[in-house]
């Protein structure tokens, strides 16, 4: 339903109910910190489930990745200790790379906003 709304140029955000986001801008922010939390506290808020799925997909992209770049540090540190550097080079540019896109989701929820994530928003585990 978004891919549509963007074709025709439309904002995704204008198809959520303004007092519903009025009323759930702090818990949808909250949502790339603790995904589950808009759920707990308003349950019946689609702009709040739109959030606490973006966080979910976000804590799932950071535990797969980190534990991708974890399989591919043991082996290079297996090879020589040497790539060291490198091997911290990996982690803190994925560290970064995860904190640029919570911080994006984070404005986003602050901001009233219904925007995916880069990469990975278009996914739907939270209906």
């Amino acid at each position: 339903m978004d891919e549509m709304n963007d074709k025709k140029g439309m904002d995704p955000t204008e198809t959520y109910e303004e007092e519903d986001i009025k009323q759930n801008k702090t818990m949808a922010g909250l949502a790339y910190i603790l995904f589950f939390l808009p759920l707990i506290v308003c349950k019946d808020s689609k702009f709040g489930r739109f959030h606490a799925n973006q966080g979910l997909l976000l804590l799932i992209l950071s535990v797969v990745g980190y534990i991708a770049i974890s399989i591919v540090t043991t082996i290079l540190a297996t090879i020589t200790w040497r790539l060291f550097g490198f091997i911290t080079l990996l982690y803190s540019i994925y560290g970064l790379f995860i904190m640029a896109i919570a911080i994006y989701g984070l404005v986003n929820g602050l901001n009233g906003k219904v925007k995916e994530l880069p990469v990975i928003g278009k996914y739907r585990i939270i209906q």
